[in-house]
């Protein structure tokens, strides 16, 4: 299993709002991320807007195309996109650059 975390910027004046929006996330939208391969996902919402996305998977590559081909996250996407900063014209989970670990305690 691979671990990916990623950072995106959240609009300031959009954090309490996209805070809500995470409190009821689609079940559509969660069964496609389980059964695409997202397993422990994670995101975390810094006061600036700072967002820090984890999770856990065989292939991220693989386990975003499972996700491009759902109608669910083409209606997801298009309604968080407004909430970003800096996507320079890409959907939210196109924007999403995998960090180098350099570090894990297992």
């Amino acid at each position: 299993m691979r671990r990916v975390c990623f950072l995106l910027k959240v609009r300031q004046d959009r954090i309490e709002e996209y805070r809500a929006r995470h409190e009821t996330v689609w079940p559509e939208m969660r069964e496609a991320l389980s059964a695409a391969g997202w397993h422990n996902y994670s995101l975390f919402l810094r006061e600036d807007g700072l967002l820090v996305g984890y999770l856990e998977t065989e292939d991220f590559a693989a386990a975003r195309r499972a996700m491009e081909e759902t109608d669910v996250n083409a209606r997801w996407q298009a309604e968080m996109a407004g909430f970003f900063e800096s996507l320079d014209g890409a959907r939210p989970d196109e924007a999403m650059r995998p960090l180098s670990e350099v570090f894990h305690l297992a």
